[in-house]
C-alpha cells in the first residue's frame, strides 16, 4: 500500500513539475512570438506534458535496455542520440499540429505564429530535455543497484556472522558432553545411584539446548536455567566440595544473549576451580542490568600454584568470538586473578523483547 501510494505521489510531482515547465516555456513562447498568453499556455502545456510522458517511457525502457556496466559507451551515445533527435523532432511537430488545428478562423485566443525558427528552438530544448531525462533515468538506476548491492552485501554479512556464530556454538555441545560422559562413567563404580541422576539431568540439558537451536538469541532467565542444569550435573560429582551462589538482578532476566554464552564459563570455573581444591568452594554469578548494558560477572576459587589467567581455554575464547560476532565493539569480555579468585566479567548490550529466530 504504501508503494503505491509513493508511486502515486511520484506521478504527481511530474505532471506537476511538467505543467511548471510547460507554463515557462508559454511564458518566453507569448514574449518572442508576441502571442497572448493564454493562446502560447494552451499550446504549450499539453503538448508539453504528452513530450514528457513519452519521454520518461521512452527514457526509462532504454536506460534498461543499455545499461552502462555492460554496454560500450559508443552504442550508448549512439542510440540515446538517436532517440534524442526523434524526440526532439516529435516535439516540434506536435507543436506544429496543434497550431494548425488552433488556427481557426475568428477564434482570436487561438493559435500562435510558429516561425520556423521557433520550432527549431524547440527541437533542440527537446533534445536537451531528452539527454536530461536519460541521465536522471541513469542515477536513478545506478542508485537503485548500488543500494541493492548493498543489501545483498548486509545479507551476506548477516550470513556468514550466523555462519561463524553457529560454528562456535557447536564447539560447547561436544566438549561439554564429552566431559559429562567421563563424570558418569567414572560414577558408575562408585555411585551407581549418582550416575543414573547424573544421566538424566544430562537428558534434561540436552532437551532444552537443541530446543533452542531456532533461536539465535535467548532471554537471561532461559541461560540460568540451562546453567542450574549444568551445576546439578556437576554437583552429583563434586558433592559439598560445589556450592553455588547468585545474585540476580529482575530487571536483567529479560535480556537477550546468545545460547550458552554463560554455560562454559561455569564449566570452566567448575574445571580449573573447584576440581583443582581439595576442600572445593563457592561459584558465584552476579547478573545485572544498569541502563542499557548488561553486566556478567563470574567468580570462583582456584589454587594458590595455578597460573593467573587461562586465556587459551576454548570457554574463553569462543565467548570472545561469539560476542564479537553478536554486538561488534559494543560488547567486551574480560578476565583477571585477584588473589585467590578468577573473575570474568562481560558487558554487552541490554537488548529486551520476543526472542530471536533464525
Amino acid at each position: 500500500m504504501s508503494g503505491a501510494l509513493s508511486k502515486r505521489r511520484g506521478a504527481v510531482a511530474g505532471v506537476l513539475v511538467c505543467m511548471m515547465l510547460g507554463l515557462a516555456l508559454a511564458s518566453a513562447l507569448a514574449r518572442v512570438a508576441h502571442a497572448p498568453w493564454l493562446n502560447a499556455a494552451l499550446l504549450v502545456v499539453p503538448a508539453t506534458l504528452v513530450y514528457a510522458i513519452g519521454t520518461a517511457f521512452s527514457a526509462f525502457y532504454l536506460c534498461r535496455a543499455y545499461p552502462l556496466s555492460t554496454r560500450h559507451p559508443a552504442a550508448i551515445a549512439g542510440v540515446m542520440g538517436v532517440a534524442a533527435l526523434f524526440a526532439g523532432l516529435l516535439w516540434a511537430t506536435l507543436l506544429q499540429f496543434l497550431n494548425s488545428v488552433s488556427l481557426l478562423p475568428d477564434v482570436r485566443w487561438l493559435g500562435v505564429n510558429l516561425t520556423q525558427s521557433l520550432l527549431a528552438l524547440f527541437f533542440g530544448l527537446g533534445v536537451l530535455l531528452y539527454c536530461l531525462a536519460v541521465a536522471v533515468h541513469y542515477l536513478l538506476l545506478e542508485f537503485v543497484r548500488a543500494r541493492m548491492a548493498e543489501q545483498r552485501g548486509l545479507e551476506a554479512q548477516l550470513m556468514a556472522q550466523e555462519a561463524q556464530l553457529r560454528m562456535l556454538r557447536t564447539q560447547i555441545d561436544p566438549h561439554f558432553l564429552f566431559n559429562s560422559l567421563n563424570s558418569i562413567s567414572a560414577l558408575t563404580s562408585i555411585n551407581a545411584a549418582g550416575a543414573r541422576r547424573m544421566t538424566l539431568e544430562l537428558a534434561s540439558f540436552f532437551r532444552q539446548s537443541l530446543s533452542m537451536e531456532a533461536h539465535r538469541k535467548i532471554t537471561v532467565a532461559q541461560e540460568l536455567l540451562l546453567i542450574r542444569h549444568f551445576l546439578a550435573i556437576e554437583q552429583v560429582r563434586f558433592g559439598e566440595r560445589l556450592q553455588v551462589g547468585e545474585d540476580i538482578d529482575d530487571a536483567a532476566l529479560a535480556c537477550l544473549l546468545p545460547p550458552m554464552l554463560i554455560q562454559p564459563l561455569v564449566e570452566n570455573a567448575v574445571k580449573h576451580g573447584i576440581c583443582g581444591l581439595t576442600e572445593g568452594g563457592v561459584i558465584t554469578l552476579h547478573v545485572r542490568r544498569a541502563g542499557s548494558l548488561l553486566y556478567i560477572d563470574l567468580r570462583n576459587p582456584v589454587a594458590a600454584d595455578q597460573a593467573s589467567a587461562r586465556g587459551n581455554g576454548l570457554g574463553l575464547e569462543n565467548v570472545r568470538q561469539r560476542l564479537a560476532g553478536a554486538y561488534g565493539h559494543e560488547a567486551s569480555v574480560h578476565w583477571a586473578r585477584r588473589g585467590a579468585l578468577f573473575e570474568v566479567t562481560l558487558s554487552m548490550p541490554a537488548q529486551t523483547g520476543e526472542t530471536e529466530e533464525t
